[in-house]
């Protein structure tokens, strides 16, 4: 069963959210990791695309974005459309809703910032897990 885990940020920029998803992500791909990333949009993978190659100076993480031709061979794939079935370690989930096929990975990361959509979607994606009987655990971070 899919381990969920909600990452509620005290921030409300997405500039944030993307920041803690790199974090988030560079240390799933050091545990050896395959992580697909759900964006809401093409402008969304791309920014997201971005911050993966300057986040840190130091680190390279490997990705591509889900359908530019590239092989998702990569450990990273980021996608705003269609699911990578290469992919089944980590989901991060930048979406609003939740992506259909979030129950194939081992662990579901929602990454929450003090937006009031993005928080109205998150308590209603929280019941929905919590209904379902999924395991959840949520991390207040500062």
């Amino acid at each position: 069963m899919t381990l969920i885990d909600f990452y509620v940020l005290q921030k409300d920029a997405v500039a944030e959210q993307h920041h803690f998803a790199c974090r988030l992500i560079e240390k799933a791909v050091n545990k050896g990791n395959r992580v697909m990333v759900a964006t809401k949009n093409h402008e969304e993978s791309k920014m997201l695309d971005e911050a993966l190659w300057s986040f840190r100076p130091e680190a390279f993480i490997p990705h591509t974005i889900h359908g530019d031709g590239e092989s998702s061979d990569t450990p990273v794939v980021i996608s705003h459309t269609e699911d990578d079935q290469n992919h089944h370690d980590v989901m991060v989930n930048l979406r609003l809703e939740i992506p259909s096929q979030f129950s194939r990975f081992k662990r579901l990361a929602e990454i929450v910032i003090q937006d009031n959509k993005v928080l109205a979607n998150s308590r209603s994606s929280y019941a929905f897990y919590k209904k379902r009987g999924y395991p959840i655990n949520t991390h207040k971070l500062r």
